[in-house]
């Protein structure tokens, strides 16, 4: 019954992190599985690629709805990734679960670092980069996006936000729902190439995760348009940096 209920919280901060920011959420489902539910580190990375694109699916439509979706960018954007989150999604069944909790670990404090050090979400990416957008600057950080995804089972969304702006000249407005159209492409792909390896998932807490995070990030969309985003970058930010302390502390243990 415990770990029911730590489900279903879990699962809402998530999806609140996913649809306010469209970065961070699916960084706090692994941990979240590992050290509150007891998932195994290969049994973590599948189920958050399953969480994340039922998440991310449901934030995605409530962007649609707002208009903030840039389909033929994020489309663009995620066809550089599929192959190396196919690729990544099958090595990452032979690598040891110390090497992939402590992989984890860095790409949290990374994402946390990032988050704090910017006053505001992804300064310095804006709208004025237009001028200057990229396609093989796009291409490589797709590509390095889906490798993240299919490796870690994340999303990415801290770093897929400001390439889409800085590359792809998509407005800030639309990069976080543009964002997650690109999580969805890659993390499917990432689950499709898992789907032979033998990792058991005890659905009777991913459901209730995945109910209460779907219900998060429409309440994520929501927050977003009443609160500062710099405000909630920072609070989230700084629960990816004590994640990343309770991981590192668990490798040394």
């Amino acid at each position: 019954m415990t770990e029911f209920v730590l489900a279903l919280l879990a699962g809402a901060l998530v999806g609140l992190a996913l649809g306010s920011l469209g970065a961070g959420g699916s960084i706090l489902t692994v941990p979240a599985l590992i050290y509150l539910l007891g998932f195994s580190p290969a049994e973590a990375t599948t189920a958050s690629l399953i969480i994340v694109i039922a998440t991310s699916l449901t934030a995605l439509l409530a962007h649609a709805r707002a208009g903030t979706v840039r389909w033929r960018a994020g489309l663009l954007f995620a066809a550089a990734g599929l192959l190396p989150a196919a690729a990544a999604g099958l090595l990452s069944a032979h690598i040891p679960a110390a090497v992939l909790t402590l992989a984890f670990a860095v790409l949290a404090v990374l994402a946390g670092l990032r988050m704090l050090r910017q006053r505001t979400p992804f300064e310095g990416a804006t709208a004025s980069a237009s001028a200057s957008a990229s396609a093989p600057r796009a291409t490589v950080a797709g590509a390095a996006l889906g490798a993240v995804t299919g490796f870690l089972g994340v999303g990415g969304g801290f770093l897929a936000v400001p390439t889409l702006v800085a590359a792809l000249a998509v407005p800030m407005s639309a990069a976080v729902g543009t964002s997650l159209l690109v999580i969805i492409a890659n993390a499917l792909v990432a689950l499709a190439a898992r789907a032979a390896t033998q990792v058991g998932m005890d659905w009777a807490l991913i459901m209730p995760f995945i109910a209460t995070a779907a219900l998060g990030a429409w309440d994520g969309k929501r927050l977003s348009a009443k609160l500062q985003p710099a405000v909630l970058q920072r609070i989230f930010g700084t629960l990816l940096l004590a994640v990343a302390a309770v991981m590192a502390v668990g490798i040394m243990l």
